[in-house]
């Protein structure tokens, strides 16, 4: 598995504590790493660096996010959707909007993956359809840069 793939897979398994379990996202972060490092994989410090830079990116621009993807979520409340479905659109709509290194196919694609992998039957699809629209109308509105 390449190390971005990885990355995104265990940012979505933190995000997915921090949604269900309410808890502190610091002492959420510290005790999943610490878990991962008492574990028989070891993982590699670029690949926890990226998954926490997609966690720490989520957390701090959540309420920008949310209301990106409640918008073009068409007849959708955002506390209504699977928690995987949320989290993995959560993870592709901070790399779309404040992350200019990662070509949007990429970010979209790798949401897919993850929610045909975590998700239920629909759920790859679903997120694609909202992915693309976001990615054609706010990442080249640039409404997302501003920090």
């Amino acid at each position: 598995m390449r190390k971005r793939t990885k990355a995104r897979e265990l940012a979505l398994q933190l995000l997915y504590q921090v949604d269900i379990r309410k808890e502190d996202a610091g002492d959420l972060l510290e005790g999943f790493w610490q878990d991962q490092k008492d574990g028989t994989k070891q993982i590699e410090g670029s690949v926890q660096e990226y998954a926490n830079i997609i966690v720490n990116g989520v957390l701090d621009k959540i309420g920008k996010i949310d209301s990106i993807i409640t918008s073009y979520a068409e007849n959708w409340e955002l506390k209504r959707m699977a928690v995987i479905d949320r989290n993995v659109m959560r993870m592709a709509c901070f790399e779309l909007l404040f992350l200019d290194d990662i070509p949007p196919k990429v970010s979209i694609n790798e949401a897919v993956n993850l929610a045909k992998k975590y998700g239920d039957v629909d759920s790859g699809k679903f997120v694609n359809g909202i992915l693309d629209k976001i990615s054609k109308k706010e990442r080249g509105s640039g409404a997302g840069k501003a920090s």
